[in-house]
Order: structure tokens, then sequence, then C-alpha cells
């Protein structure tokens, strides 16, 4: 049974490892200066406030369609069981603590690329051999972010990939155990795409639960 491709690195890939820009604490020259708010004239008493509209009752949780008995085809969202089993949040906080580790050691080469550009600013009170090596040693952080950002990006889809092909085969054997027992002639992903289906025939839960309950 072919299990569709799904990616468990979510937003991780998407995240820019470039410097992040920091605020100015000063505002920049020859901005306007903020007015001073005139007096506020004396008010007479507000109306009363009209009472508060009433919220409607939050819709309560409707209990599971039952799948259909004579069903041959059936449909499973991979993603979701990505997100909501036990192997699938365990992937994803590996990729999060992946991803933490790299832009903080990027954000810390930004840090020490900005003291020195603040050095350059004031480099008029430097020697030309000092400024010389400041000029190189700006250069070679920059080279060196960028290569960090580089190998950032690769080392997170390497780790994608192996989780994502770690996962895939613990959860082809479920799919095709679930099809077997329910006389299932496909099961189809959402990827695969469909116009319309009976929401009875999303087996999503049990496999979660089947997964999760696998040692």
């Amino acid at each position: 049974m072919k299990v569709f491709k799904f990616s468990l690195i979510g937003a991780a890939l998407a995240l820019a490892f470039a410097a992040p820009a920091f605020a100015q604490a000063t505002p920049p020259a020859g901005a306007a200066k903020p007015q001073t708010a005139s007096p506020a004239k004396p008010q007479t008493a507000p109306a009363a406030p009209a009472p508060a509209a009433q919220q409607p009752p939050a819709p309560k949780p409707q209990p599971p369609v039952p799948f259909p008995q004579d069903a041959k085809y059936a449909f499973v969202d991979v993603q979701a069981v990505a997100s909501q089993s036990t192997a699938g949040k365990a992937a994803s906080s590996r990729l999060k603590a992946l991803t933490d580790e790299k832009q903080k050691a990027i954000i810390d080469k930004t840090k020490q690329l900005q003291a020195l550009q603040a050095r350059q600013q004031s480099a008029g009170i430097l020697n030309d051999a000092a400024r010389a090596q400041l000029d190189k040693d700006i250069d070679k952080l920059q080279r060196e972010i960028q290569f960090d950002q580089s190998n950032a990006q690769a080392d997170l889809q390497s780790l994608n990939n192996d989780l994502m092909n770690d996962f895939q085969q613990k959860l082809a054997p479920i799919i095709e155990e679930i099809a077997k027992e329910k006389g299932l002639y496909m099961v189809f992903t959402p990827e695969s795409g469909f116009a319309y289906v009976n929401p009875g025939l999303d087996i999503t839960a049990e496999v979660v639960k089947r997964l999760d309950a696998k040692k």
C-alpha cells in the first residue's frame, strides 16, 4: 500500500534564518516631534450602556460518524495523523529543537556582526591597519552567517526526510491492517483529490489510536 508523501516539518523550513531586524530605539533625525494633546473638554455623563448581547452557546461536539458497513473505500488524513499521534508529535519536537538550535547560533553571530558594524561607524578614530582588519572581520562574519543559513536549511530538510521515512514505515502496515479488516479496496489521502466523501469513511482517528498503541 502506498502512503503519499507529506511533511512533518511544517513551517520549520519556512522560517527565515536571516538576521532579524532590530528596531531603532530613537526616532530618525528630522522626524516630526509628537504634538501635545490639547486638554479634553468636559463632557456630559454618557448614556447608560445597552445590555450586552447574549453569546450563543458553543456547539456541542458531534459524535463520530460510524463507518459504513458496506464501504469499500476509505480515506486517511496522513497530515492529521502526523500532528495528532505520539510518534508525529515526537518527530515535530525533534525538528523544533534543531530549528531552535540553528536559529540561536545564527542570531548570536548576527549580534556579533552588528557590534562590528557599530564600530565601523566610528572608524574615523581608527588607524588604517585597524580599519582594514575591521573590514575583514565583518566580511568574514557575513560569509559565515550565509554559510550557516544554508547549512541550517540543508540539515532541517535532511532530518525531515529521515523522520518522514521512519513515520511512513510505521504508518503503512497499520493502514493496510485496517483496510484488510474492513474489506476495503482502496484508502485515499486528501492529497489524492476527490469531490465528495462520506465523513464516515475517515479512519484517521482509528489510525492515530492504533499507532499510539504500538510499542
